[in-house]
């Protein structure tokens, strides 16, 4: 035993030299990091290794002095087996990380979608419009699946969200007036024309949506990480720039959220100003009048949201 460990000392002390030189000409042939580096390679291979060599050398003398050949096979082969096996030690750990941080993504998305998703609101199926659907109601279900295809499930929540309030509006107009009275089809219109221009936007979401499907931003984010030493300065500009048109797309997305939020709450004005409305009293037709005042007021408003084409 102790001769083996004597000629392992020996083999391992040797192997530092050549392994030195190719680190120090390309530190990623000898350390097997994500950013090797030649600081590396010299805390390795001129310090670490020869001292684990040295004590190994030492504690071997306790056995006398004869070292073995196989020991001093082993010793030179041990930093070219060991390289690989740390190797795939750490493409390990990386994809357990990035599996981790997949997963904390995911909830992340999950809880804002929960956060989003207000109690009541019906869940749209794109590809099974309800069997009523109309004309916006289809169209609706189509942005949807889009939202959905370019991986913007929390942006797909606004869709669920605009359904459920038209039809939760035009569900009170059929209930409160006659669908042959102009009345009806007065507010329909106007409430058809509000949700258009939110539909506007819900499409100017899936279209930036999609113009950055294809951009993997944890493979960019690695490649920065992981080449800072041998990416070229064409490739670095390049990868930031992809880093760049996600932050910008996301931007833009919250910008059409919050244009999103100011149709909603007229759209929920809408609905209180419609309820209130009984058709079994002698003022009724005032009360609609009134009605129709306050969706006129916000179709003839709405284009101060702006929508983006």
């Amino acid at each position: 035993m102790f001769g083996f460990l004597q000629g392992f000392a020996y083999g391992l002390f040797v192997s530092c030299a050549p392994w030195f030189l190719a680190g120090m000409i390309n530190p990623a042939l000898a350390i097997p990091g994500e950013r090797p580096n030649r600081l590396q390679v010299v805390l390795r291979y001129w310090l670490l290794l020869p001292f684990v060599a040295f004590v190994l050398w030492l504690t071997s003398l306790w056995g006398g002095f004869g070292p073995t050949l196989a020991g001093w096979i082993a010793g030179l082969a041990a930093v070219a087996v060991a390289l690989p096996v740390e190797r795939g030690w750490r493409r390990w750990r990386l994809r357990q990380r990035e599996r981790r941080d997949a997963d904390a993504r995911r909830r992340a998305r999950a809880e804002q979608e929960a956060a989003a998703r207000e109690s009541g609101v019906a869940e749209l199926d794109p590809d099974n419009p309800p069997m009523d659907a109309d004309a916006l109601v289809r169209q609706l279900c189509t942005v949807k699946r889009r939202l959905l295809k370019a991986g913007r499930s929390d942006s797909a929540v606004h869709v669920d969200r605009l359904y459920s309030r038209y039809s939760r509006v035009a569900s009170l107009l059929g209930s409160r007036f006659d669908p042959a009275e102009v009345t009806h089809d007065r507010a329909m219109g106007l409430l058809t024309e509000v949700c258009r221009g939110a539909l506007d936007d819900l499409q100017a979401m899936a279209r930036r949506a999609e113009s950055v499907r294809d951009v993997d931003g944890g493979y960019v984010r690695r490649r920065l990480e992981g080449g800072r030493d041998t990416l070229t300065k064409e490739e670095r500009r390049a990868l930031e720039r992809r880093l760049e048109l996600l932050q910008e797309t996301d931007d833009e997305l919250r910008r059409i959220a919050g244009r999103l939020e100011a149709v909603m709450t007229a759209l929920d004005d809408a609905s209180v100003s419609v309820a209130r409305i009984d058709t079994g009293r002698t003022h009724a037709s005032v009360d609609a009048e009134q009605a129709l005042r306050d969706l006129q007021r916000f179709s003839a408003g709405a284009g101060r949201y702006g929508h983006t084409g």
